[in-house]
Order: structure tokens, then sequence, then C-alpha cells
């Protein structure tokens, strides 16, 4: 087990905040569910994107390459929370929301 730990904050915008403890060894999506936080995910592999989140302050790691993010969404702080281990205490805007910053509804 890591001596690592982070406290990550997840900020929903409809104002829902969110503070977790993660080690830097396990995934923030991970680190939710042992807390008992639900955060929307899909494949667990960064293929997908259903658990994107935008990190606003601090830094995070992804365990891999995150598949399902273009270049210019990860130069923009968009993260897979599947995949992203946090490196320092970290500010991260997280839900449903997020995600469809990045993919347009086509039933609109």
């Amino acid at each position: 087990m890591s001596e690592h730990r982070y406290r990550v904050e997840l900020d929903w915008r409809d104002g829902g905040t969110e503070t977790l403890r993660a080690t830097d060894d396990e995934s923030v999506l991970d680190a939710a569910e042992r807390e008992g936080v639900g955060l929307p995910f899909g494949c667990r592999t960064g293929a997908c994107a259903t658990c994107t989140g935008r990190l606003l302050s601090g830094e995070l790691q992804h365990e891999r390459e995150p598949r399902a993010l273009k270049s210019d969404s990860l130069a923009d702080g968009y993260v897979l929370l599947c995949i992203a281990r946090p490196k320092t205490d970290c500010r991260i805007e997280v839900g449903t929301a997020v995600h469809a910053d990045l993919v347009t509804n086509p039933w609109k």
C-alpha cells in the first residue's frame, strides 16, 4: 500500500462537493467507490469516457493512455477518472455534465 494519501475534492456543477482521501496507487474512481461516492463510469479501461472529469487544480497521472480523450481535451484538463491517479492534492469537476462537454447528444 502506498504511503502517499492525497485530498481529492470532487465538484459537481449543481454545487455539490465531496472530499476523498486517495492514494497514489488507486484511481480516483476506485477511491470514490471505496468511500461510497457515486460517479458515472463504463469500461474502467480509459476507452469510453463515461467517467470524464476536468482537473481544476493539482496533478493527476493516467496509468495508461486515455484512449477516449483527444489531445485537445487533455490539454483542456479533461481526465478519465477510472485510470487517473492523484500525484498531489487536487480538485476535479465531475458528473455527467462534464462528459457532455465532450460528446454531443445525437438525440436532442
